[in-house]
């Protein structure tokens, strides 16, 4: 049963060492970090017994917690996990974000809300992968114990930052408002019904990771909270918490 769910973006600029501190302080980046803090703190409040954190990646892969992860291709010196990094950006930031706010120890599973033998998963999908497989896959997800919560990964519409800086972009304008006020009011079906076919066009990354948070809510009584929307760079970054209502 999915209990409490957070979504964050996942640009490397949220890890201190690609911008400095500096650079940060008082910028669009370090909102988006507070807010990501403040979300995933909303996780270990709900106490899950299980931390699935899912994001978008070239192809479907599932890891365990300890996984390795990389900035290295960004010219950064950081990792997260143990041996070799294997870890898609999604999950090298998610699981990077869950040691920021000590829910995972530097080299071993999920602890604090976890418990004794508490877990963390480390789900990939396929960029590409339907609506429906994605509903699906947060359905099972759900079922893997009596209290989940799911980091779900994901950017928003990046395709003002190839275009005219600045300039109005009606279509990601449309689908950035549409998946804001999803998240707002932790409507499962509104997400769902966001069209794949968008991804290439609107260059979205998190489509399919926040249908599989869809699928994971579904039939449940959520509140939503949206903390931070906001683009840097002219790419789309936002920031929510769902727990259960009542």
């Amino acid at each position: 049963m999915l209990v409490a769910a957070a979504v964050c973006p996942h640009p490397p600029l949220l890890v201190p060492e690609v911008m400095g501190a500096a650079g940060r302080r008082g910028s669009d980046i370090g909102d988006v970090l507070a807010a990501c803090d403040a979300a995933v703190a909303g996780l270990a409040a709900a106490e899950p017994g299980l931390i699935v954190v899912v994001g978008g990646a070239a192809a479907n892969a599932v890891y365990d917690g300890p996984a390795a992860g990389s900035l290295r291709e960004y010219g950064v010196r950081c990792a997260v996990g143990t041996g070799e990094p294997v870890l898609p950006l999604s999950l090298t930031v998610g699981s990077w974000l869950l040691r920021r706010a000590g829910l995972v120890p530097p080299d071993g599973p999920a602890a604090g809300p976890a418990r004794p033998g508490g877990r963390l998963w480390l789900r990939a999908v396929a960029r590409a992968t339907p609506p429906a497989q994605c509903l699906r896959l947060g359905a099972a997800i759900a079922r893997q114990a009596p209290r989940v919560a799911v980091l779900a990964m994901g950017d928003g519409p990046a395709r003002k930052a190839v275009g005219v800086p600045g300039a109005a972009d009606p279509a990601a304008d449309s689908y950035d408002a549409e998946v804001a006020a999803a998240l707002a009011g932790a409507d499962p079906a509104r997400l769902a019904r966001l069209a794949a076919s968008l991804d290439d066009e609107l260059m979205v990354a998190g489509r399919a990771a926040w249908q599989v948070l869809a699928g994971a809510a579904d039939g449940e009584r959520l509140r939503g909270r949206l903390r931070c929307a906001t683009a840097r760079y002219e790419v789309s970054y936002l920031v929510a918490s769902w727990d259960l209502s009542g």
